[in-house]
């Protein structure tokens, strides 16, 4: 498969894209956190590629980039006790919620698991990608697992070249960091992975918060 790459501002390329994940194909993008690649959440072929494109091992699910916060209801089966405040505090932004999953999302995305990750990013283009999907974007870093996470249009070229119908360019990262992961379904709720957000923000808004070392 050759790589159509497009500047993420052009509206061309961002059509382009949208079609791509129509079809069933994966495109790579720029986020608020470093570049990703995504598909079709409800496409089970789609994601199954996505896993081999990125070289990911079946156990590790994958997270799902939304238009707005309240698309986390298409895949969420329920919003924990916590999800609101954390939300409104730090989405759109760096922080991705684990949730218990609609019965509608495929299995694969969710590696057979009963949860699903959500996360409202600061860019314009995943979320208008998330919405020309109905408002949900299955998404992980735009590079092979194990490697850095691609934080410019080139550094994802390299890691999935022909994997990927359109990549768009976005520049450089604004940030270079993954996301800080919440899992709002665990008793305690728990920091899964620090990432952008401090653990004493996160802490003050969901009380009894731990993190994942513990």
């Amino acid at each position: 498969m050759r790589t159509l790459i497009f500047a993420a501002t052009d509206p061309a390329g961002l059509e382009q894209a949208a079609t791509a994940l129509r079809r069933g194909e994966l495109v790579a993008f720029p986020t608020d956190t470093v570049y990703g690649v995504g598909c079709d959440p409800r496409n089970a072929k789609a994601i199954s590629r996505l896993y081999v494109a990125k070289q990911r091992p079946d156990g590790m699910a994958i997270p799902v980039l939304l238009a707005s916060a309240e698309a986390a209801g298409k895949v969420a089966r329920c919003l924990p006790q916590g999800f609101r405040q954390l939300a409104a505090r730090f989405w759109p932004g760096g922080l991705t919620i684990v949730v218990s999953r609609q019965s509608s999302v495929p299995p694969v995305l969710c590696a057979g698991g009963d949860t699903i990750a959500v996360r409202l990013p600061d860019h314009p283009v995943p979320r208008a990608l998330a919405q020309a999907l109905g408002g949900c974007l299955a998404a992980t870093s735009a590079n092979r697992s194990g490697d850095p996470p691609a934080v410019d249009a080139e550094a994802a070229r390299q890691a999935l070249e022909g994997q990927v119908a359109v990549l768009l360019d976005g520049g450089h990262s604004p940030l270079g960091v993954a996301s800080s992961v919440v899992d709002l379904t665990s008793v305690p709720p728990r920091v899964l992975r620090a990432g952008q957000t401090p653990f004493a923000e996160l802490v003050a808004c969901v009380p009894g918060l731990v993190p994942g070392d513990r």
